[in-house]
């Protein structure tokens, strides 16, 4: 019994699996259906959607398609109608030209024929004077054929006579004359040139700041260094690469020298490094934007100096950009004296001659004040800073006086007015006076020496001396060898050869000095 009912729980158990795993099977299959059922529907509906959205698209871009070629031909049709109407004034103009070219062609034809009258009445007259002077001719071949039967002589002989006889006359009345006016003349040039200078020189009191060629910016500390170097050099690098100067870090304690020979770009390095070290960023781009800042503080001190110059000088009306080349001039020498204060100073020493030759004191000082501008951008613009700055200055409205005063200040241009020659006058005071410049001593001295040897080269020269410090050569020379007639030759050809072998500043005097002594005995 217990082996039968063993036996039927066995069976019932197999059959009770077997329905189960029927059961769970057709679910499994009704869940499949539902699932493909829902994934075709959901296809359907995407591929709707697409379908949908495709043709609206497709009308979106059939409708800017349209609007496009729409824009087209309308700005085709407006382009062709300014080109019609370009055409028709054109031809407008054309046809005026024409009908302008037409009058002249009539009244060229019609002065044609005039001139043809008047050729033809000058021929007439023509012929009528060759009658004359044939007649004329005939009347002095016999007159001159009497003048030489009575004195002897042909008639070249006594013009030759005649010619030399007056030559020689007018040479000795016009050398005579001319030593006299020019002892008088010298005479009283003499004492006025010193009575006007010795006035304007003592009206006027004067300093300079030596010239440098390196500016010292003073470091926190000795760290600042290598934060200014930065990494493999890259801030270093940056700095010179935007300011154009050199920077010299070495074992001087607490101090970055900035080494340039352009003042302005030493000032420009000289800004960025306070405004670096203060601010305590630093790095190219930081660099950038510091140098930026500085080049704009550095633009507005040399706008306000040349405020400065201009006020302290009494002239108004002057041109801003004129104004800002006047403070350019703070940051440029000329052997170690400072260009701008040497312009107030020339301004205020013409100003004083002006008033003592009775001259508008006003413009000279103007004059003066503006001689040097060119000096401001010979370094960007080629030739002469007198020519240069004269140009320049007639560029922003100066007068004609004060462009000729400024071109002419060192004679490269003819003097037209009194103005320059003053000017020329006051530049040379403010230069050439004892202090205002210095240079290497060597190179002084050896200046002095070349221009005794190339004196001393020409023949003739007896011996030579260089005076009021090397702008000046006093040659003298064998009256026997070295006559009257070639003193002023061989004064020119020592300037040229100064000129070819030497470099100078300014302008150096050549002056031959030939001395004739007679001497006889009384008995």
């Amino acid at each position: 019994m217990t082996v039968v009912n063993a036996m039927v729980l066995l069976l019932m158990g197999i059959f009770l699996g077997a329905g189960a795993l029927w059961l769970v099977g057709r679910l499994r299959r009704r869940r499949l259906a539902e699932l493909e059922s829902g994934a075709q529907a959901t296809a359907a509906r995407i591929v709707e959607e697409a379908r949908k959205e495709s043709d609206a698209i497709r009308k979106e871009a059939q409708s800017q398609a349209a609007e496009l070629v729409g824009r087209a031909k309308a700005d085709s049709e407006r382009e062709a109608r300014d080109h019609r109407s370009e055409l028709i004034a054109l031809e407008k103009r054309v046809a005026q030209k024409e009908e302008s070219i037409d009058r002249k062609i009539e009244m060229f034809a019609q002065r044609e024929g005039e001139l043809g009258k008047r050729e033809d009445g000058l021929r007439q007259k023509e012929g009528a004077l060759e009658g004359r002077r044939a007649e004329y001719e005939r009347l002095v071949d016999a007159v001159r054929q009497k003048l030489e039967q009575t004195a002897g002589l042909t008639r070249e002989e006594a013009k030759k006579t005649l010619a030399e006889q007056m030559l020689d006359e007018a040479r000795h009345d016009a050398a005579r004359h001319i030593r006299q006016i020019e002892g008088e003349a010298r005479e009283e040039a003499d004492r006025r040139a010193k009575k006007i200078v010795s006035i304007a020189i003592e009206r006027l009191a004067g300093e300079f700041v030596t010239e440098r060629t390196v500016s010292v910016v003073p470091l926190p500390s000795d760290d600042m260094k290598g934060r200014i170097i930065g990494r493999e050099g890259r801030n270093i690098r940056a700095i010179e690469a935007a300011t154009g100067v050199d920077l010299i870090i070495d074992d001087t304690p607490e101090v970055v020298v900035i080494s340039c020979h352009n003042p302005i770009r030493r000032e420009l390095a000289r800004l960025t490094l306070e405004r670096l070290i203060s601010d305590g960023r630093i790095h190219p781009g930081r660099i950038e934007e510091v140098v930026r800042k500085a080049e704009e503080e550095l633009d507005n001190a040399i706008r306000e100096a040349g405020q400065r110059a201009v006020l302290e000088v009494g002239v108004h009306g002057i041109h801003p950009e004129l104004v800002k080349l006047v403070g350019m001039l703070k940051y440029r020498y000329s052997y170690a004296q400072n260009v701008l204060m040497h312009s107030i100073e020339a301004a205020f020493i013409a100003g004083a001659m002006a008033a003592e030759l009775g001259l508008n004191e006003k413009q000279a000082r103007r004059a003066a004040l503006l001689h040097d501008i060119g000096k401001a951008l010979t370094h960007e613009v080629e030739g002469s800073h007198a020519i240069i700055g004269g140009e320049i200055a007639r560029k922003y409205g100066e007068s004609a006086k004060i462009v000729n005063a400024i071109a002419a200040h060192h004679e490269e241009v003819r003097a037209e007015t009194i103005l320059a020659p003053l000017v020329d006058a006051a530049d040379a005071l403010s230069g050439a006076r004892p202090g205002a410049r210095r240079e290497v001593l060597e190179s002084y001295v050896k200046r002095l020496e070349d221009l005794e040897r190339i004196s001393n080269s020409f023949r003739g020269v007896e011996r030579s001396f260089a005076v009021q410090a090397g702008r000046e050569i006093r040659i003298i020379v064998d009256p026997g060898t070295v006559p009257d007639d070639q003193a002023a030759l061989l004064a020119r050809d020592v300037a040229r050869k100064i000129e070819q072998e030497m470099t100078y500043p300014g302008q150096i005097k050549v002056i031959v000095i030939r001395e004739t002594r007679a001497s006889d005995l009384a008995r």
